[in-house]
């Protein structure tokens, strides 16, 4: 328990004295391009699952929306269909 303990003390200590260098800092921006794609990936799929089904309603069949998709009408119906959305 001592052993645990001690290097607990020594990790505390070198939080305590880090100094950063110029060297440690990174451009934020390649994170910031992520969060915004994510965000727009999210918005896409929120606006494909209520468009579908739109689709569907108006006579559309899997094959065509499958083909906007760029998937076989298969695929687009195991991830789109009513019973993905349980």
């Amino acid at each position: 328990m001592q052993e645990i303990i001690d290097h607990a003390d020594e990790l505390a200590d070198r939080f305590e004295a880090y100094e950063p260098t110029p060297s440690d800092k990174r451009d934020p921006q390649p994170l910031e391009s992520i969060r915004s794609a994510a965000a727009e990936r999210a918005h896409a799929e929120s606006t494909l699952a209520e468009a579908i089904p739109e689709a569907r309603e108006a006579g559309y069949s899997w094959a065509a929306i499958g083909a906007l998709l760029g998937t076989s009408g298969e695929a687009a119906r195991q991830r789109y269909g009513p019973l993905s959305q349980q």
